[in-house]
């Protein structure tokens, strides 16, 4: 039918013309050139087939007195139609035309409108956001590790001078009030809920990474971020 007739001169011609597809390439006549004109009869015509665009570009091609006759050999029937089968194919992953059985429909070529162009420059805005949110975290968490590494050699260096371990394990949650707050704690039995009672103190809480930070172990002019809000009432 006429997948195998587009198939069997794909094959068939493939080797035996390299030389002879170069020159035609150069001559304009490659499968871009191809791609338009079987683009330009599909549109034309809206619905068609394989072999009614392929003899109508043989016939084109093969005359003389035709603008697109080409007395290249390797523009005889059997290389135009391996062509058209080719250009057939590229349209159709474009999603410029469909296919149907042996029906081949238009579809259209794709557009862009100014909604699209909006939609776009958003979409990278947002990208560039994410990326810039990104990059801080990262950052973020390379401070944190070297932090940590930080921590870990001065302890080392208090254990080798015989310094006995003190201090709290990590990690651990820090609320901080004012010296003369009074704060009202309760702890569950099972010690897994923990309620403060600030009584409208304004207060803080912090975790162990903005406190090492707070510490400069790694020298740095800054002390870093990461406290958290607070506010008065019970928490």
């Amino acid at each position: 039918g006429t997948g195998g007739g587009g198939t069997g001169g794909g094959t068939g011609s493939g080797t035996g013309t390299g030389g002879g597809g170069d020159k035609g390439d150069k001559n304009g006549k490659g499968l871009r050139h191809f791609s338009m004109k079987v683009c330009e009869k599909v549109e034309s015509k809206q619905t068609t087939t394989y072999n009614e665009v392929a003899d109508e570009l043989v016939a084109e091609f093969s005359n003389p007195d035709d603008v697109n006759f080409c007395a290249d050999q390797a523009y005889d029937e059997k290389n135009i139609r391996r062509r058209v089968y080719d250009a057939l194919n590229v349209l159709m992953a474009m999603n410029i035309i469909t296919k149907e059985k042996k029906e081949i429909m238009w579809r259209g070529l794709p557009t862009t409108t100014e909604s699209d162009i909006e939609h776009l420059r958003a979409e990278k805005v947002r990208a560039a956001m994410q990326i810039e949110k990104k990059n801080t975290y990262l950052q973020e968490l390379v401070e944190q590790y070297k932090s940590y590494q930080a921590l870990l050699a001065r302890n080392q260096a208090r254990a080798a001078a015989g310094v006995v371990p003190s201090g709290i394990q990590l990690p651990f949650i820090l609320v901080q009030t004012k010296p003369q707050a009074t704060v009202e704690v309760e702890i569950s039995e099972d010690q897994r809920v923990v309620h403060f009672d600030f009584n409208s103190t304004p207060f803080q809480i912090h975790d162990g990474n903005y406190v090492l930070a707070c510490m400069n172990l790694c020298g740095h002019a800054d002390g870093g971020s990461g406290g958290g809000g607070g506010g008065g009432g019970g928490g």
